[in-house]
């Protein structure tokens, strides 16, 4: 795995050239972002060494580097999922290839399913910890301390520093915004109402297929992380709607400016 990492690092640094320290995962209908990334420079997935390819529809393969207002970032459009038939190493791969380049912060975001019973369609969820329900940890398996530790702390997976100042961001510009745990679990198929029950029940706040693997990674190799939800539909035993990805996307999309807002300050702010 190591020499992949290496290969993958140094094949897009010879492309690039300075890489910077600024990282960025768009999920389901936040592709909108990189309208608003300058001097951009695409790499597509299909041209890196060692890359998945992404396969769900709404999800992108590019990676691109290019400035966010003034600050150089790296944002990957498109993801990689378990449910796609991938390993966890094969869905974090590049988050390692990420820090082996130098990238030091990484803002998540993605859609969830909310059944905290004060969201609404639309929020914005700042995580504050994630319940990882995925059924293979990334981190199994040898561990090589050059990647980082064998048993790496998760009691603060998603930066406090982050987590504040985000919210003293929407705070400024009137944007509603919640915080809460973010579930993790394997899909593809959307949760029972008896699921999103028992989620809730023990401590869940939102819920969705992606996030948790890359959150585990970056924290194991000392990266600071902040992570967003946009609420795109709820669940719920007194829920009776029947979600498709369609209006997940759809949810997402309309959602898209107030999370772009806050993300463009937290970065240049950062």
């Amino acid at each position: 795995m190591l020499e992949k990492i290496k290969e993958t690092a140094a094949y897009i640094k010879a492309r690039v050239g300075e890489i910077p320290e600024t990282a960025i995962i768009l999920g389901t209908g936040l592709g909108a972002l990189v309208d608003h990334i300058t001097d951009k420079q695409f790499i597509p997935y299909t041209e890196i060494p060692n890359f998945p390819i992404s396969t769900v529809e709404g999800h992108s393969g590019n990676l691109i580097f290019g400035k966010l207002g003034e600050k150089p970032v790296v944002a990957m459009q498109g993801r990689f999922h378990y449910y796609e038939g991938y390993d966890m190493k094969q869905v974090t791969f590049p988050v390692r290839v990420m820090k082996a380049m130098g990238v030091k912060t990484l803002f998540v975001s993605n859609a969830a399913g909310g059944m905290n019973k004060e969201f609404v369609v639309g929020d914005i969820m700042i995580i504050t910890d994630h319940i990882n329900l995925f059924p293979e940890n990334p981190l199994r398996g040898k561990n090589y301390n050059e990647l980082g530790p064998r048993f790496p702390a998760m009691t603060e997976a998603y930066s406090h520093r982050l987590v504040n100042l985000a919210t003293e961001i929407a705070s400024r510009k009137g944007i509603r915004v919640m915080k809460g745990v973010y579930v993790g679990t394997p899909g593809p198929t959307f949760e029972t109402p008896a699921e999103y029950e028992y989620f809730r029940i023990i401590g869940g706040d939102a819920v969705g297929m992606s996030t948790v693997p890359e959150v585990i990674v970056a924290n194991h190799g000392g990266m600071e992380v902040f992570g967003v939800s946009v609420i795109t539909d709820l669940g719920g035993k007194e829920v009776t709607d029947v979600p498709t990805h369609e209006e997940v996307q759809k949810a997402a999309e309309a959602a898209q400016p107030k999370m772009m807002e806050i993300m463009r300050e937290l970065i240049a702010e950062c």
